[in-house]
């Protein structure tokens, strides 16, 4: 009875390696991803919003800024 349970264990510490390797090719993707992403380029229509949210912003800041 108590080689049975040994084997038990065995193959539950087994499994739970497998499963830390998979996290750990999973938490490595998962950053390259990521880092993938903050690398982008912003694109330039979106910077053109921007500039035109700002001066829409600075231009009511000047007649009436008191409406926040």
């Amino acid at each position: 009875m108590h080689g049975a349970s040994e084997k038990k264990s065995k193959d539950q510490m087994g499994h739970t390696r497998k499963n830390d390797k998979e996290a750990e090719v999973i938490d490595e993707n998962l950053r390259r991803v990521y880092q993938d992403m903050l690398d982008e380029k912003v694109p330039d229509r979106f910077l053109d919003l921007i500039a035109q949210l700002k001066s829409q912003d600075e231009g009511g800041n000047s007649t009436g800024g008191d409406a926040k």
